[in-house]
């Protein structure tokens, strides 16, 4: 009877096997990289470069030799801090996030807040009938909306004028930013809602039993345990809101044909697209977006940092 025995192992076995581990992750990692560096990465480092550069024309500016690209330095920038249609847009749409984010975020803590009582009935139908107009498109919403704003095809004007009420154009130069910040609000108070109700729900009922065998009513349950717990997530949310008040472009552009009131600057964003693709004016687009981006960046990070001061203070 013959036995046959397994060679000895030996020690290169193990760290191919700790080699494979840690290549493992960035294996799974490497498309959303890729996809992370080609469409944002690379892109955003050449409006970086194109925002220095400008194009300098010879001659009469005839033939393919005429126009070369020099380097500009600052001047793009600063022609665009001094441009009064980019300061007017600017000033815009901080009026338009003082009507936006308050209202929506507002509203977004009301319906959570309902939604988490216990004497709430249909929460399931509640919840996804608020949600539902985060999952329209921009473009679709503003287009509804849009022609519910028109005085000659909207039902509701219809019946004002069958009432015999006199109600101005929401169009006009005094209502159109509030018409734009409605569609705003209707369209991102839903996944506002939802953030903090699921912070909502995070809470352990034991604390709302020691509450109502203190003889908390639901109203200081409300105030006194269930906002300063899902403090974090309005923070957060209205980070989001912010930055996304800042990028406003999708609204105001759809709304542009159906009103005299709108410009193609009336946001920041607006006015990087005419520059670019109106005016083939690339570099004056590049470094006005570079400004967008960098107060974008400045915003959310000093309110952050504001509120964790805040925040530590009150610790102290």
């Amino acid at each position: 009877m013959t036995t046959t025995t397994s060679p000895p192992r030996t020690g290169t076995t193990r760290p191919a096997r700790r080699t494979r581990r840690r290549l493992a992750p960035w294996a799974f990692l490497s498309p959303a990289i890729a996809l992370f560096v080609v469409f944002l990465a690379l892109p955003i480092l050449y409006s970086v470069y194109m925002s220095f550069r400008t194009e300098q024309v010879s001659g009469l500016g005839l033939g393919a030799d005429s126009r070369t690209e020099v380097w500009n330095g600052f001047s793009n920038y600063a022609q665009s801090l001094a441009d009064p249609e980019f300061l007017a847009s600017v000033g815009r749409v901080g009026i338009y996030g003082l009507l936006v984010v308050p209202t929506m975020l507002g509203l977004a803590l009301l319906f959570a807040l309902l939604l988490d009582s216990r004497r709430t009935r249909a929460r399931g139908f509640s919840r996804i009938s608020i949600f539902l107009p985060y999952a329209v498109p921009a473009v679709i919403s503003s287009l509804l909306w849009g022609f519910l704003y028109l005085p000659g095809v909207s039902p509701f004007y219809y019946v004002f004028d069958q009432l015999g009420w006199d109600v101005p154009s929401l169009f006009s130069s005094d209502l159109v930013m509030f018409a734009v910040a409605n569609i705003a609000v209707w369209g991102g108070t839903g996944f506002n809602m939802v953030v903090i109700y699921t912070a909502l729900k995070a809470i352990p009922s034991e604390l709302y039993e020691a509450a109502e065998l203190d003889g908390c009513t639901q109203k200081g349950i409300a105030l006194r345990i269930k906002i300063p717990i899902v403090v974090p997530s309005i923070i957060m949310t209205s980070v989001f809101s912010m930055i996304a008040t800042l990028q406003v472009f999708a609204e105001p552009t759809t709304l542009k044909p159906l009103s005299n009131t709108i410009s193609s600057t009336w946001t920041p964003l607006m006015k990087v697209y005419r520059d670019a693709f109106v005016r083939g004016d690339l570099y004056s687009a590049a470094a006005t977006s570079v400004i967008i981006a960098l107060a974008t960046f400045v915003l959310s990070f000093g309110f952050l940092r504001l509120v964790q001061s805040r925040a530590f203070g009150q610790e102290k």
